[in-house]
């Protein structure tokens, strides 16, 4: 076998089923190697949308998703994927051609630097070689994978990578080791003591969980302490939003009600809660107990007790000790204090007009419960991550580490291309669609049946708020208008224009057919913007 044989087959080894990229002169044995081993290739318009779709591969999968690009600017373009899966805590092995090696040390022309470029935004990077190309495989999946997960990159110089391999022997590392026990730190005491005590305890439970598949073990303790649930935006689904002591998403729309929420508690047990996630500063006082995985190297919030360990188990064991107990809280509690979230979340509404949270409630109720949604950044993001009810894990997709914009329709591609039989619905703004426009010809072209809803407003509205509060003229955020149904369909899209809540619902209502995507142009009226935010 050659080097990009070894590196195909390892991937295929580890499920992999496609890989995401913009290949170039390095790649065509890396190519070559995916046909000959039934490796979908996916073709996106750029490298950074191909990154994102590997992104989203790995956060619905769990598995490291795999991005391809060439040498010089190719690289360059990756960096923002690469980064936004570092970001994120997503597995992703990026793979970026190279210079032959007899040139690199001395050749200027398209050449810089991999490994000084993604070290930064990267646990691994490297580059293969004949003698140890099964070895480098072996230790980026399991570097990608291990906790926190995150992305690797591997250069592949023009001369190694269709070379005969030497370094051939397909020997998969343990994708998922798990670690066994637990450690506990701290000074105050057994923590079951110290969560039987409280009297007012509320739950924050985090993305680690979501990789824990922790969800049924952190509803059962919250069952069984009669205790709160907030949830991160990217662990939306981890409580199904339905229950009774789910309480909100924190540091989205509505975000100083829920972190007052939050500060009401007398203990909040972190549960698999990522800090890469804090958009404000944390602002609890009250004692905590980290939960999760990894120990609280951060420091970003103090916690007296740290338990490490498997998050599932340690959730389940806790649950067992406490018991089933008096509710702290009521469920009429936890009701009332969602009923106030939901007036503020609707707060700024004009009648008569299409507002921003129309657009989420419309394409909620006509959406399944399974449904997948995915959103891009912006002001749109902040209501879709309170309002849209997430019923399971891995079905709310959002990029809330690195917040990147032009994330939602590549991760959109992908939730359909490995969940086909789910209903998926995209939402963006038209700046966030018009930094990835190009892969509406790739949605056409997988013939991918999805809807997308472009809140319309012709502004960088995040930006221009933050102006308005300053007292200054918008400058510098006024988007062009697009005719977004024109483009849609030049690209081999169905699509269509609404301006009121009526015309939506009977878009979103006919829905996309099974093999083409619907582009729906939903133009809003951004003044709930202004109450909002």
């Amino acid at each position: 076998m050659n080097c990009s044989e070894v590196m195909v087959r390892y991937l295929a080894a580890a499920g992999t089923k496609y890989v995401f990229g913009y290949p170039g002169d390095p790649s065509v044995p890396f190519l070559e190697a995916c046909r000959r081993q039934n490796m979908e290739f996916v073709l996106a318009t750029r490298e950074g949308t191909a990154g994102l779709m590997a992104e989203a591969y790995g956060q619905l999968t769990d598995m490291p998703g795999v991005a391809l690009s060439t040498l010089g600017p190719g690289s360059s373009n990756l960096v923002n994927a690469v980064a936004n899966a570092w970001a994120d805590r997503v597995p992703m092995i990026a793979i970026s051609g190279q210079i032959e090696s007899r040139r690199e040390p001395f050749f200027t022309h398209q050449v810089i630097d991999h490994n000084r470029v993604f070290s930064p935004i990267s646990k691994y990077t490297t580059s293969i070689l004949p003698t140890t190309v099964g070895t480098i495989m072996r230790k980026a999946l399991r570097t990608a994978m291990a906790d926190r997960p995150g992305p690797v990159h591997i250069s592949t110089p023009g001369d190694v990578v269709g070379a005969e391999a030497q370094d051939d022997e397909i020997v998969l590392p343990p994708m998922n080791a798990l670690a066994h026990g637990l450690g506990v730190s701290g000074d105050l005491g057994d923590p079951v003591k110290v969560i039987t005590a409280a009297r007012r305890p509320i739950i924050l439970a985090g993305i680690s969980a979501v990789r824990g598949k922790a969800g049924a073990a952190i509803t059962a303790l919250a069952e069984a302490l009669g205790c709160p649930v907030v949830v991160a935006p990217m662990a939306k689904g981890i409580i199904d939003e339905t229950h009774p002591y789910y309480a909100g998403t924190l540091d989205m729309a509505c975000n100083a009600f829920v972190w007052d929420f939050l500060k009401s508690a007398d203990l909040v047990l972190n549960i698999g809660f990522d800090a890469v996630e804090l958009i404000k500063p944390w602002t609890v006082t009250r004692p905590i107990i980290h939960i999760d995985s990894v120990p609280n190297t951060d420091q970003i919030y103090q916690a007296g007790i740290e338990i490490v360990g498997q998050i599932a188990p340690v959730v389940e064991a806790i649950t067992s000790h406490v018991g089933s107990s008096s509710a702290r809280w009521s469920e009429a509690e936890v009701a009332k204090h969602r009923e106030a979230l939901r007036a503020l979340y609707l707060a700024g509404r004009t009648s008569g007009r299409l507002n921003p949270t129309d657009v989420v409630d419309i394409a909620l109720a006509a959406s399944a419960p399974d449904t997948i949604a995915t959103t891009d950044v912006g002001s749109h993001k902040l209501l879709v991550g309170q309002g849209w009810v997430s019923r399971s894990p891995k079905t709310m997709l959002m990029s809330n580490g690195l917040s990147s914009m032009g994330y939602s329709l590549p991760a959109a591609m992908v939730a359909k291309m490995v969940h086909p039989e789910r209903n998926v619905v995209c939402f963006t703004g038209d700046g966030g669609l018009a930094m990835v426009l190009g892969e509406l010809r790739t949605v056409s072209a997988l013939k991918l049946g999805i809807t997308i809803v472009v809140f319309c407003d012709n502004s960088l509205n995040r930006i221009e708020l933050k102006q308005h509060a300053r007292q200054f003229p918008a400058f510098g955020t006024t988007i062009p208008e697009s005719d977004v149904p024109k483009l849609a369909e030049a690209m081999d899209c169905d699509a269509v224009r609404v301006d009121s809540a009526a015309e939506l619902e009977r878009a979103m209502a006919q829905g996309p057919a099974a093999d083409r995507p619907l582009v729906i142009a939903a133009h809003i009226d951004p003044a709930q913007y202004m109450a909002q935010f």
